[in-house]
């Protein structure tokens, strides 16, 4: 499984419309990759969580995928449609 794959894992595991989830990796030559969230505008609360605490979550999970799978630092944008 690459960062994609789990990345869509977890993200669809915690909202109610699976189907409208969409990652995106965006390489870039002077930069940490970028990993793109994107979900509906109803699960938005529901990926960000109270506080911050559910993206801080994701954002940790997914730096830890990379750091174990021998990739460079990642950045996580979350965003709605």
């Amino acid at each position: 499984m690459d960062i994609i794959g789990y990345t869509e894992f977890l993200v669809k595991s915690i909202v109610k419309n699976p189907d409208m989830v969409k990652v995106q990796l965006f390489e870039s030559d002077d930069e940490d990759p970028i990993v793109e969230i994107i979900v509906h505008s109803d699960d938005m609360g529901t990926v960000i969580g109270k506080g911050g605490k559910m993206a801080t979550s994701l954002r940790t999970l997914i730096q830890a995928y990379a750091f174990v799978n021998n990739m460079s630092k990642v950045k996580v944008n979350i965003d709605s449609f």
